[in-house]
């Protein structure tokens, strides 16, 4: 019979074997609670990965501000739709599928995507348009839904790239506008600008690398004198070809962000794109941190840069009057 110290030892190792084969199964549980304490960011873009690093780290400095470091508590699930908006409703689909505790859009037709897929999940915009008109926002002080974000209000800027460019032409120029068709928002606002101040654009529009040849030489044909191009996610991610076909056809262009004269580029006049998605993760974050996007005011820019390229403007045979040249925040040499 066994003595009274070996039946204790034989049960103590008994509840411990008990105890081990208790405890495998909340192994797995553990480490799945601690990968659920780490937030998932959907980000959706029409663009393309290899070009949207220094945006991608201005978003991450506004999510590290209030304490949001990418890595350590908190992941990004990033969609891009490289170029082909018709894509957009399927990867906004695929981004539910991580359970994110919220989606970052850049572009109106983005964040429109991402809004139709959900009416809960929190979205955090940066739009060219009016998102009350876009149907995103019932006001600007008090959104009252899903969705918040900034708003780069690009019809306003419209009235004021004309005349910049027409002061820098130094005459009453015919200007074109190149848009994308998929954007019938912002398409919709530029008739506005254009009955309001009874002026005639010429409008051209490519929704892609290969329409954008066939819209510059019908600009060339209707004999405009300078160009506008619009806020597009699509453009911007072709600002290469955009100021080459600009060169190649001789044709003055004026764009919103710096990052086209700094591609060589004549003009641009707008906001800081890497200051406004910075504000985006400071957002993001602040979502992150237990605030509803209803309660968040929707942002505009405040701070506007007019930045010159004198080279191209030397190349084109404009010489930038004195008056631009001081008001100019840069001038690229």
């Amino acid at each position: 019979m066994p003595s009274p110290e070996s039946l204790g030892a034989h049960m103590r190792r008994r509840e411990f074997i008990t105890l081990l084969v208790g405890a495998a199964p909340l192994w797995p549980l553990t480490a799945s609670a601690q990968r659920s304490a780490v937030a998932v960011i959907g980000l959706l873009s029409v663009g393309f990965p290899d070009i949207a690093s220094p945006y991608d780290a201005a978003f991450e400095r506004g999510l590290a501000e209030r304490g949001f470091v990418v890595g350590k508590n908190v992941t990004i699930e990033r969609r891009w739709a490289r170029g082909n908006h018709s894509r957009l409703p399927e990867l906004a689909q695929e981004l539910l599928h991580f359970n994110p505790a919220l989606i970052i859009g850049g572009g109106n037709v983005v964040a429109l995507a991402a809004r139709k897929v959900t009416s809960t999940i929190p979205i955090v915009f940066v739009i060219a348009s009016d998102p009350v008109k876009l149907g995103l926002a019932k006001s600007f002080a008090h959104p009252g839904g899903n969705a918040t974000g900034i708003s780069m209000m690009t019809a306003r800027l419209v009235l004021k790239r004309l005349e910049l460019i027409q002061e820098l032409l130094q005459q009453k120029a015919t200007v074109g506008f190149l848009v994308n068709p998929d954007n019938q928002d912002l398409l919709q606002e530029i008739d506005e600008v254009a009955r309001s101040t009874g002026r005639t654009l010429k409008v051209a529009k490519a929704r892609n690398q290969d329409e954008l040849e066939p819209a510059f030489r019908q600009l060339v044909s209707a004999q405009v004198g300078a160009v506008l191009v619009s806020n597009d996610a699509i453009f911007f991610n072709l600002r290469a070809q955009l100021v080459a076909l600009a060169d190649r056809h001789s044709l003055p262009a004026s764009y919103e962000f710096r990052e086209f004269p700094a591609a060589g580029g004549l003009m641009s006049y707008g906001p800081s794109l890497v200051a406004n998605l910075e504000k985006a993760g400071i957002y993001a974050a602040r979502i992150l941190g237990g605030a509803r996007p209803e309660d968040l005011p929707i942002q505009q820019p405040t701070e506007f840069s007019l930045v010159l390229n004198s080279a191209t403007a030397r190349s084109l045979g404009i010489e930038i009057p004195p008056s631009l040249l001081a008001r100019a925040d840069e001038v690229i040499e």
